[in-house]
């Protein structure tokens, strides 16, 4: 990338637009919009206050339990990395007849699950071995580097390396959970993660073969 350094790039199609798409496709969704104006708060917001009071009432040991029946492939516009499939398609897995804002609610945390999946599959891809995510202190990244990069032109620096160091910072470091039982879960819902997309491939073939 620079003198030096290496890097590493890795993205996933759709990640914003994915969530957008799981909560504007929702019937519920008008009604929850509607809720989240008159609270003045947002739309995210509401949503998660609405999976706190899930997990408390079904007494789920986590928040992320509640998704326990529902995984999601969010390969909605293809796959861009670690597999790079353009005809990748996202997946659904448990859909029920509830317009219930909880309902929304629960399909909502499953899509940020499988983002999250995503990135993790790309990291392994990367690197084999497990690692604290460390976010920069400055969150429009890529102002920062318009500006580390016109700071060299200007000779306020003399080099890249300069500017990074003088104007980036570490900012929140996000350490895996310790708890074995949020691993647990994790790892058994990654573990379907990764299965939805081996099916499809599947199930393409199966298609492929009956339309040669």
């Amino acid at each position: 990338m620079i003198p030096e350094y290496w890097l590493t790039e890795g993205g996933q199609s759709a990640t914003g637009a994915l969530l957008d798409y799981i909560i504007e496709s929702h019937v519920a969704s008008p009604r929850l919009a509607n809720h989240a104006a008159s609270q003045k708060t947002s739309l995210f917001q509401l949503l998660n206050n609405i999976l706190e009071s899930m997990m408390r009432e079904l007494q789920c040991p986590f928040i992320a339990a509640l998704t326990e029946d529902t995984h999601v492939l969010p390969d909605f516009h293809g796959n861009r990395s670690p597999i790079a499939d353009p005809k990748a398609k996202g997946v659904v897995f448990g859909l029920t007849l509830d317009p219930s804002e909880q309902q929304l609610a629960r399909l909502y945390l499953a899509a940020v699950q499988a983002i999250a999946y995503g990135t993790r599959h790309i990291v392994e891809h990367c690197n084999a071995n497990g690692c604290p995510i460390i976010l920069p202190r400055e969150s429009e990244s890529v102002l920062l580097g318009a500006a580390i990069l016109g700071a060299v032109a200007a000779k306020k620096y003399t080099c890249l390396s300069e500017a990074m160091k003088a104007l980036n910072a570490a900012g929140q470091v996000i350490h895996p959970s310790t708890d074995s039982r949020v691993k647990k879960y994790h790892d058994a819902k990654y573990r379907i993660f990764r299965e939805l997309y081996q099916q499809q491939l599947s199930q393409r073939s199966i298609m492929a073969q009956a339309l040669a």
